[in-house]
C-alpha cells in the first residue's frame, strides 16, 4: 500500500532476470555489465542494461528482498522523491563504478573487465537514509551481549548480497558513497538528479494504477520486524506495556477514590464534588484536574522527523511516559 515504485521494482526486475535464466538464456549476453565493451567498443546502453536486471538469481532475491524493506521510504517521502534518490544514486554509482574500477588497477593491478548485473547500486545506497533515519528498537539479546534489533535482518541481506559475488564489494561501495553524497545538504545532489514533476504526473496517471495496491483491512500493523517471529514478539511486548500502563492507571485512580483501606471519600465526598450555589454550572475545581505530562521536545522532534504529526507524538509520549521506543510502536502500529 502507498508504495507503487517498490513494487514495481520487486515484480517487473525479477520478472525478467527468471525469464532470462530459465526460458532465454541466449538473451543474458545484452544484459552483462561489461565495462570493458562500454570502455573500448563505447557500447554506453551496457550502463543501462547491465545495471537494471540481474542474472544472477541469488542477486535478484537478496535485492527484491531489500527492496521490500526500504519501501517504507517511499511512504514516507513519496513516490516522487523516492524515484529522484534512486535515479540520482542510480547515475552516481555508475561513475564511481568507472572510478573504483580504474582506481583498484592503478593501486592492485588487478584488471576488472565486468562487475555483478542489476539494479544494485541503488539497493546499496538506501542503507544511507535506512541507518541514519530508521530508529534502531531492541527486540532481543543473544547470550546476554548481542542485541537483535529490528534492523538487524536488513543487514544481515546486505551482508548476504556483499558475499554473493567476487566484484560486488565494488558496487556495494559506490552504492553507499552515492547514497551518502545524495543525502549530503551542503553538495545539494538532490536538486538537481530529481525527477521532474511533468514525468512523476505521467507515470502517476499511467503506471500507478497498475501497480497500486488497496489499503489492508484485516491486517494487524506491526512494526519493523521483518519475521514473522519477531513481528509476534513485538506485539506480544507492546500489548504487555499497554496492559501494565492500564493496571498503574487504574490503582492510581482507586487509590486516590478510597484514600487507604477505608473508602473515606464515600463517608466524606470532596469538597470539589459538593454542588456550591455560587457556580451554577457545577464546574469541578482547576484543583482537581491533573497536571499533564511533560513531553521532551527533542523526542517529539524524533518522531516527527519519522513522518508522524506533532499532535500523534505528543499523544503517544503521553501514554508511554516518554518512553521514545514504546511510543515508535504504538504509532507504528496505530
Amino acid at each position: 500500500d502507498k508504495a507503487p515504485l517498490s513494487k514495481s521494482l520487486l515484480l517487473v526486475p525479477s520478472a525478467i532476470s527468471v525469464l532470462l535464466t530459465l526460458l532465454f538464456q541466449h538473451y543474458q549476453k545484452f544484459f552483462a555489465y561489461n565495462l570493458q565493451a562500454v570502455k573500448e567498443d563505447f557500447q554506453i546502453w551496457r550502463l543501462v542494461c547491465g545495471r537494471t536486471i540481474c542474472l544472477d538469481l541469488k542477486d535478484t532475491f537478496c535485492s527484491s528482498l531489500l527492496i521490500y524493506n526500504f519501501r517504507i521510504f517511499e511512504r514516507r517521502y513519496g513516490s516522487r522523491k523516492f524515484s529522484s534518490f534512486l535515479l540520482g544514486t542510480w547515475m552516481l554509482s555508475a561513475l564511481f563504478d568507472l572510478l573504483l574500477v580504474e582506481i583498484t588497477q592503478y593501486i592492485f593491478g588487478i584488471t576488472i573487465n565486468s562487475l555483478p548485473s542489476g539494479f544494485l547500486g541503488p539497493v546499496f545506497a538506501l542503507f544511507v537514509p535506512f541507518y541514519s533515519s530508521i530508529p534502531r528498537v531492541q527486540v532481543t539479546q543473544v547470550l546476554g551481549h548481542f542485541s537483535i534489533t529490528n534492523k538487524s535482518l536488513v543487514y544481515i541481506l546486505g551482508l548476504q548480497l556483499l558475499t554473493s559475488g567476487s566484484y560486488i564489494w565494488i558496487l556495494a561501495l559506490s552504492g553507499l558513497i552515492s547514497g551518502i553524497c545524495y543525502n549530503s545538504s551542503i553538495l545539494k545532489v538532490h536538486r538537481i538528479l530529481c525527477v521532474p514533476r511533468w514525468v512523476a504526473k505521467i507515470f502517476s496517471w499511467t503506471l500507478e494504477p497498475v501497480f497500486s495496491s488497496a489499503e489492508p483491512m484485516n491486517e494487524v500493523r506491526v512494526g519493523m520486524g521483518a519475521t514473522v517471529d519477531i513481528q509476534r514478539q513485538q506485539r506480544m511486548e507492546l500489548l504487555d506495556r499497554q496492559i501494565m500502563m492500564s493496571q498503574v492507571a487504574q490503582m492510581r485512580r482507586q487509590r486516590q477514590q478510597q484514600g487507604g483501606m477505608i473508602n473515606w471519600n464515600r463517608l466524606f465526598p470532596p469538597l470539589r464534588h459538593r454542588h456550591n450555589a455560587n457556580y451554577q454550572d457545577h464546574r469541578p475545581s482547576e484543583q482537581g484536574i491533573p497536571p499533564p505530562t511533560e513531553v521532551s521536545e527533542e523526542q517529539v522532534a524524533r518522531l516527527m522527523e519519522m513522518g508522524f504529526s506533532r499532535g500523534d507524538a505528543l499523544e503517544a509520549l503521553r501514554a508511554s511516559n516518554n518512553d521514545l521506543n514504546v511510543a515508535t510502536n504504538f504509532l507504528l502500529q496505530h
